[in-house]
């Protein structure tokens, strides 16, 4: 999975699920094509279930429903066709990004197999617990994709978290987005998620001066209560 020498040594935790630190931005077309070969051993029994948890450089992805209108792109920054679900997604620096490459053929904790909506309900779930650790109060709102919080100096929703994934033959690839410091400016290259009446926050914006390794232990630590 993508340059190992760079990474981490892989951990297995109590589910059986390998997880996979890189130390500097990947790019995404090498995550992609990682992605790709740690699913096809996946699938065919060569390799234990994995969440890598990465930085990209400044960019954009395009989800299979984003709309070219709703990217701007002033500065520039590369952008990627990403075959997910979804629409417009920024990834940078400060950024926590987990991919999350599952047999959902099998079940993980309440998620039956092959219920790839609770699937989504349980990535969703991993995020709110995950921001709970350091007092962040976090939710679902009904008809949007994504994590979301009360922006105190607005009283409007801002999205902290993204989410993305794709299903091929069952495993799961792509996963989901923390904003913890990323360049929030950013994110008016695009209108992100395809929603232009809401804002988009992070931990260090909401006053949390959570580091990516501190976040890192929180997901870790929650991962079973969602898929154990």
């Amino acid at each position: 999975m993508a340059d190992q020498t760079a990474m981490t040594a892989a951990v297995s935790d109590a589910t059986g699920v390998e997880w996979r630190h890189h130390a500097d931005p990947v790019g995404y077309p090498e995550a992609v094509l990682a992605m790709q070969d740690r699913v096809a051993a996946i699938r065919a029994g060569g390799a234990p279930e994995a969440i890598w948890l990465l930085e990209h450089p400044p960019l954009f992805t395009s989800g299979t429903s984003a709309r070219p209108e709703d990217l701007f792109n002033p500065l520039g920054l590369a952008t990627y066709a990403a075959g997910r679900g979804g629409q417009w997604t920024y990834h940078g620096p400060g950024q926590r990004v987990a991919y999350v490459m599952l047999d959902l053929q099998r079940p993980h904790g309440a998620v039956p197999p092959r219920d790839i909506r609770a699937y989504v309900q349980a990535l969703e779930q991993w995020l709110i617990r995950t921001l709970a650790a350091f007092g962040v109060q976090a939710g679902t709102r009904d008809g949007r994709v994504g994590v979301w919080v009360r922006d105190p100096e607005t009283g409007g929703d801002s999205k902290i978290a993204a989410l993305g994934v794709r299903v091929s033959r069952w495993v799961s690839w792509h996963g989901v987005s923390l904003n913890v410091d990323p360049d929030l400016a950013h994110f008016d290259g695009i209108v992100p998620c395809g929603l232009r009446e809401h804002g988009v926050t992070s931990l260090h914006a909401l006053g949390v001066r959570a580091t990516l390794d501190e976040v890192d232990a929180q997901l870790r630590a929650n991962w079973a209560a969602c898929f154990g």
